[in-house]
């Protein structure tokens, strides 16, 4: 003792207080991060004081004495930060809860029958048998995406019924008090997670995937600008903000987060804009596209910083198709992530948008391969100044599919019954598109064609 005292007192008041400063800071910069981690902490504080309630209510701890804990004990592993993770876990523990608990008690009974001997040989040849299938069950891969928690809490509850038969006959109380300390833990831990401020997991997953699209979107329309910039863009600085050049990595290791989102969500029931049977897994294609998306844009970015550049001779050829692939790419990235964010009412102008840029990037790609296919000034380059270029060029017009394929996956989501009928998404007539948008397809499409015939 005297010697902690020794070495507190050796430390530098300084350094404590350098120490205290820094976590105080750390703390605020995560609850200011997202303050709705301040919230859920709020939350599961409430819920542990209304069970604490529950616990010294006298009546209550009669009933179930220090079995009761349990409801506390539920309250504090079940409260998670989202309304799906928290009633994921709830059905989970709730029905592994009372399936261990029937089987149990059956298996108990059935011991019984054999005598004092052949019950303790039963009841552990149950407890063997039970606990290696169910711990065996964990390991594939569809259960243990939902139900790894089922699964645990399942082992538990029946060596917690079962065990104690080898001693009294308390079986079936215990299977009751067990039960009922759960559901009333539950019951307070989804009630306030519910009527509180609730974080819904469809929503972040939502918001998760759009904003990759966005990333995407806006990394491209910053590649045109910065790759092919003239030396009178250099000195108006075309890219101000490079970040949006490295923001699009975060959507190369998006899977395991988003997997993980759509699982939470569908436990979530009906709210908002979305319905029961909301198709989550279309999120899933749609992250699978941006993630294809994004390691083409990787190439690119590459390319960007490579020590071998291609001279702005050769990049001033097929500048202007390609300038044209990169806006309109990052474009119709960028409403197709507004499209996800966007009110019901408000898809079908939007989608309209996004068919004009689909049709402009086909021309702007047919046009790149024309130009790419010519040899008047192809044979005049050095092949070592020509193959990045060519090589940019290429994965662009790969871009341009990307683009398509997540295009058609966002209306394919929007166009199912729990959002719009495909009808009020289709093509629109000309006579039917804004005239930004008519101006749109008469003028740009002949600059590229020029440009390809050139």
């Amino acid at each position: 003792m005297a010697f902690g005292f020794q070495c507190l007192r050796a430390l530098p008041v300084k350094y404590l207080v350098a120490k205290v400063v820094d976590f105080a800071e750390k703390t605020k910069k995560v609850a200011k991060d997202d303050p709705r981690r301040v919230i859920h902490s709020i939350k599961v504080g409430l819920a542990l004081v209304l069970i604490s309630l529950y616990y010294n209510f006298q009546p209550f701890y009669d009933g179930f004495g220090v079995d009761a804990m349990w409801a506390v004990i539920t309250v504090v592993v079940v409260s998670e930060f989202s309304v799906g993770a928290t009633i994921g876990k709830i059905i989970n523990r709730t029905a592994a809860t009372l399936l261990a608990g029937a089987l149990g008690v059956g298996l108990y009974s059935l011991a019984a029958l054999t005598g004092s001997i052949g019950k303790l040989i039963l009841l552990t040849a149950f407890v063997f048998l039970v606990g290696s299938v169910a711990t065996f069950m964990r390991f594939c891969p569809r259960i243990k995406a939902r139900n790894d928690y089922g699964l645990l809490i399942f082992i538990l509850t029946f060596c917690m019924v079962i065990v104690p038969g080898y001693q009294d006959d308390e079986v079936w109380e215990t299977a009751y008090k067990r039960f009922s300390t759960v559901a009333i833990g539950c019951f307070t831990a989804v009630t306030v997670c519910l009527c509180i401020c609730p974080v819904w997991s469809g929503v972040e997953l939502q918001n998760s995937v759009s904003n990759n699209i966005e990333k995407l979107g806006n990394f491209l329309e910053g590649f045109g600008a910065e790759y092919f910039a003239t030396m009178e863009d250099d000195r108006r600085s075309t890219v101000a903000d490079k970040s949006s050049l490295e923001s699009y990595k975060s959507v190369l290791t998006s899977k395991n987060t988003e997997d993980a989102m759509v699982n939470l969500a569908s436990w979530e029931p009906r709210y908002g804009r979305f319905r029961f049977n909301h198709p989550w897994k279309e999120y899933i294609k749609i992250g699978t596209l941006s993630r294809q998306c994004a390691y083409k844009l990787e190439a690119l970015n590459s390319y960007l910083k490579s020590d071998i550049q291609t001279p702005a001779e050769i990049k001033t050829h097929m500048r202007e198709p390609c300038v044209i692939i990169c806006s309109e790419s990052g474009k119709l990235l960028k409403e197709l992530a507004g499209t996800m964010r966007k009110p019901i009412n408000q898809y079908s102008s939007i989608s309209s948008t996004c068919f004009s840029r689909s049709d402009l990037l086909k021309t702007a790609a047919e046009s790149l391969k024309t130009l790419l296919k010519g040899q008047s000034w192809w044979e005049q380059a050095v092949v070592f100044d020509v193959i990045p270029a060519a090589a940019v060029a290429l994965q662009l017009i790969e871009v341009v599919t990307c683009a398509e394929k997540i295009a058609k996956a966002v209306h394919e989501l929007t166009s199912t019954g729990t959002f719009e009928t495909e009808d009020t998404i289709a093509t629109p007539t000309p006579e039917q598109q804004p005239n930004n948008m008519r101006r749109e397809e008469t003028v740009v499409p002949e600059a590229v064609i020029m440009i390809g015939d050139g």
